[in-house]
């Protein structure tokens, strides 16, 4: 009876534990089960994810209707801050700027308008899934409060720093007058350059003399601390580097280096070194080391700074200029001189710390000139040569653009954050749009003209300012009255700055 006991008892927890062991491979089985049940889910969300991302990183969008298109996005800003935007018509309560949208791919319309200024309007061409910036517009407070902050009755030339802070105003006299425009009480500081040029005429033991000399050129330095300056008086040309923040540093570069040059431009930030053309030849000056280089590039014909590069054009002749090891350049001569006349330009770059080598860009048998601008995170060259402008990437050798002028232009000038490439003849002009890769030709109201900021030139026709952006939409008219001899400029984006019967202006323009 006990032995029976004792066996069902035995059988009974070893039935259990098999039970248990049962239940626990079932439990594990489905744990398995559910764990390669989530992670095929995760697998398949995060490719759906992927699949997704790439998508819209391509510009498909899941439009109205459930349809699926293809869109990109626009970038807009705005001075003042703020402003509606209305697309095509719409404008939603809360689209403002500075903000980005997506769109569908293809021509909208953008308007900007904000309660007390004017409007401005374009149209621009949305790509598939790429990002179009637009962030110059600049809106006008259309009430202005004006007052006149300085009697320039004796100015006879005025010139704008690059940050837009400063104003140089040259007189017929030895004392010449700095305005700092950021201050809301414009006061003149003297600046005498009684010793900096020869074109002076002093009475025996006075301060202040009389300057003698015509400007011809005037060009500041990127640290806004020097203006460099070229005078004429008879038919002789000097050219001195003013130092506005210290005048007692002022260098007279025609006379420390008893040489005249042709031209000359500022090189570094802090105008400590020049680069200087006599007799067609390019030398670079160091000015507080007071010496001039050996020949940088023969027979030059036009030259451009970027960085430490310098982009030129010399004539073909200059055959010191050429790496006679580059093989490119001379396959390039032997294919000229078997289908075509032999070029009379070319352009290379030299960088100013490796003078000795010379990268060779392009020739032709037409002037060209060049440049090298950076677009965002971008290098381009430009090259103008025969009506013709082409882009290429730096570095590279097929153009990214091409395209026909109607002028071989006499002035260009590359956006300061390198967006457009602006060229003009007297009152024709046509601008490359680098975000849209587009030319676009317009005519200025005079043949004269300004840049307000980086982005909108001026003109002043028979004392009206009209303002325009960069590409010559949004033509606006400012104010009256205004003097087309001095310069306009905008300041801390709140000031107008302008001439008006001999009086410099100020109105305000952003509440």
């Amino acid at each position: 009876m006990i032995l029976e006991k004792s066996a069902r008892v035995i059988f009974t927890v070893e039935l259990c534990y098999n039970i248990a062991i049962m239940d626990s491979e079932k439990r594990a089985r489905r744990q398995s089960i559910r764990l390669i049940i989530s992670e095929t889910v995760m697998v398949f969300a995060v490719v759906a994810m992927v699949v997704v991302l790439a998508f819209l990183v391509s510009g498909y969008w899941l439009g109205s209707g459930f349809q699926v298109e293809r869109q990109g996005m626009l970038q807009i800003g705005s001075v003042p801050i703020g402003a509606t935007v209305a697309v095509d018509g719409e404008a939603p309560w809360y689209q403002r700027t500075n903000t980005s949208k997506v769109l569908t791919s293809g021509e909208h319309t953008v308007s900007l308008t904000k309660e007390g200024y004017d409007s401005w309007n374009r149209t621009v061409n949305i790509r598939d899934g790429l990002l179009y910036r637009v962030n110059y517009p600049r809106l006008f407070l259309l009430e202005r409060e004006k007052e006149v902050v300085y009697n320039g009755s004796t100015a006879t030339l005025a010139t704008i720093s690059p940050d837009h802070k400063w104003m140089l105003i040259i007189n017929n006299t030895t004392a010449w007058q700095l305005l700092n425009l950021n201050s809301d009480k414009v006061e003149p500081k003297t600046i005498s350059v009684a010793t900096l040029f020869d074109a002076v005429s002093m009475a025996s033991g006075a301060t202040t003399g009389l300057f003698m000399g015509e400007i011809t050129e005037l060009s500041w330095s990127e640290d806004n601390e020097h203006v460099l300056v070229k005078s004429r008086l008879d038919n002789k040309d000097e050219w001195a580097l003013l130092n506005i923040k210290n005048p007692t540093e002022s260098v007279n570069i025609t006379r420390q280096f008893a040489t005249s040059f042709d031209e000359m431009r500022i090189f570094d930030n802090s105008a400590s070194i020049l680069l200087a053309v006599k007799d067609s030849n390019l030398h670079k000056i160091d000015v507080p080391g007071r010496q001039v280089s050996a020949v940088l590039v023969e027979e030059i014909q036009s030259f451009d700074v970027f960085g430490s590069e310098i982009i030129f054009t010399a004539a073909v002749d200059a055959k010191s200029a050429y790496d006679s090891s580059d093989e490119i350049l001379r396959q390039e001569e032997e294919t000229l001189e078997e289908v075509a006349p032999a070029p009379n330009y070319y352009t290379g770059v030299v960088k100013l710390n490796d003078p000795e080598r010379v990268s060779y860009i392009t020739s032709s048998q037409e002037p060209i000139r060049a440049f090298i601008s950076r677009f965002y995170d971008e290098k381009y060259i430009t090259i103008i040569t025969d009506a013709m402008i082409s882009v290429y990437k730096y570095g590279g050798t097929e153009a990214i653009f091409e395209g026909a002028l109607n002028f071989n232009p006499d002035n260009v000038k590359v956006g300061h954050d390198g967006s457009f490439v602006f060229m003009n003849s007297g009152d024709q002009a046509i601008t490359l749009d680098m975000e849209a890769l587009e030319l676009r030709n317009w005519t200025l109201d005079t043949e004269s003209y300004g840049w307000l900021d980086g982005h909108i030139v001026y003109s002043v026709k028979d004392g009206t300012l009209i303002v325009y952006d960069f590409d010559g939409l949004n033509r606006r008219t400012l104010s009256n009255n205004v003097s087309a001899h001095f310069p306009v400029t905008i300041t801390e984006n709140k000031w107008l700055y302008y001439f008006s019967d001999d009086k410099l202006v100020r109105e305000v323009i952003v509440q």
